[in-house]
This record gives structure tokens, C-alpha cells and sequence, in this order.
């Protein structure tokens, strides 16, 4: 991207789009790090992990424990991993990573316009188009953007793919009664 930049616009472009890089990454992978933390917490307090995640500041609010927990973990994993390849090569996957998660992203922002529209999609030809097809249709190229790369990863790394299938399956088909509990209201 940066070569494109640079190619298009000149060192200038190319240092905005670095930055920009650099910003998405940072994001990505605080908003992961927030993720995981809150997923240790709903764990711990279910008892299925320690009981430490579990518990909530009493003066924040917010299950810190369980974040710091999940920073140690993540930057313990982050050193082991720094330690057994360079950093360009953390860099190049981590950026490789990011534009998967926003294809992704845009994949499930289509599908959520059907799914929101879905009395209207079928309601007159205008909105049929609309709202059915073209939301169908720009799920289709970041769909691509993902299947391409994937097809080229080993075996081990194909696995998390994988994994959401199953868990779209028995949410939907195999119709699971962990999917089935009512939603808590505030």
C-alpha cells in the first residue's frame, strides 16, 4: 500500500499512508485486545476459567483483571513470537490480518443490510435491487479478497475459518441450546 502511495502521490502520500497503517493496526489490535479480555470475564464468570478474570473494579466498573490479564498474555505471546521471526514479517501479517478482518467486516455490514431489510427486499423491484442484490453483490468482493489468501495458508491456519463454519452450523442448523438462551436486558 505504501508503494502505491508512493507511485501515486509521492513520499508525502506515502508517509499518510503508512501512518494510516499504522493507526488501523493499532485499533485492530486494541479493540482485539478489549474483545478477549471481555470474553476472559464472561468465562470467569461462568466458572470456566479461574475466578480472578472474573471480578469487576469496583471503582472502574470494567473487569480489569481480566484485561490485564489478557495484556500479559498477549504480550508474553507477542515476545515468543518476536523472538522466532522478524519483525517485517510480523508487520506483513499483522497488516495482512487486518485487511482480512475489515473484508470480513464488510461482509457482515452486507448481510446485516439484507437481514435488517428483509420485509422491504421483497416488497417492490426497486428495493429488491437495492437492498437485496447490490448489498449481495459488494459481499461478493471481500468474500474473494478472503477465500484467495486463505487457499495459499497451511492446513494449521485454515482451522479458525473453519471453526466459524462449525459454530454458524450448530448455531443455525444444528440449532444448539447454547444459542437459544434468552438475551439479558440492562
Amino acid at each position: 500500500m505504501v508503494d502505491v502511495a508512493t507511485a501515486l502521490g509521492g513520499t508525502g502520500w506515502a508517509r499518510l499512508m503508512a501512518l494510516a497503517i499504522t493507526l488501523s493496526v493499532t485499533a485492530a489490535t486494541g479493540t482485539g485486545i478489549v474483545l478477549t479480555s471481555r470474553i476472559v470475564y464472561g468465562m470467569a464468570s461462568y466458572r470456566t476459567l479461574p475466578l480472578l478474570p472474573g471480578r469487576v473494579s469496583p471503582r472502574f466498573k470494567t473487569p480489569a483483571a481480566a484485561s490485564v490479564t489478557v495484556g500479559a498474555l498477549i504480550i508474553a505471546a507477542t515476545w515468543a513470537y518476536i523472538l522466532a521471526t522478524s519483525a517485517q514479517a510480523i508487520f506483513g501479517e499483522v497488516v495482512s490480518l487486518a485487511g482480512l478482518l475489515a473484508a470480513a467486516s464488510c461482509i457482515l455490514t452486507a448481510l446485516a443490510t439484507i437481514a435488517c431489510y428483509r420485509r422491504r427486499v421483497i416488497s417492490n423491484a426497486l428495493d429488491t435491487v437495492i437492498l437485496g442484490v447490490l448489498p449481495l453483490a459488494a459481499a461478493g468482493f471481500p468474500g474473494w479478497i478472503i477465500v484467495k489468501p486463505v487457499q495459499n495458508e497451511p492446513a494449521s491456519q485454515r482451522r479458525s475459518p473453519a471453526g466459524i463454519i462449525v459454530m454458524g452450523c450448530a448455531r443455525f442448523a444444528l440449532r444448539s441450546a447454547f444459542f437459544q438462551t434468552p438475551r439479558e436486558s440492562a
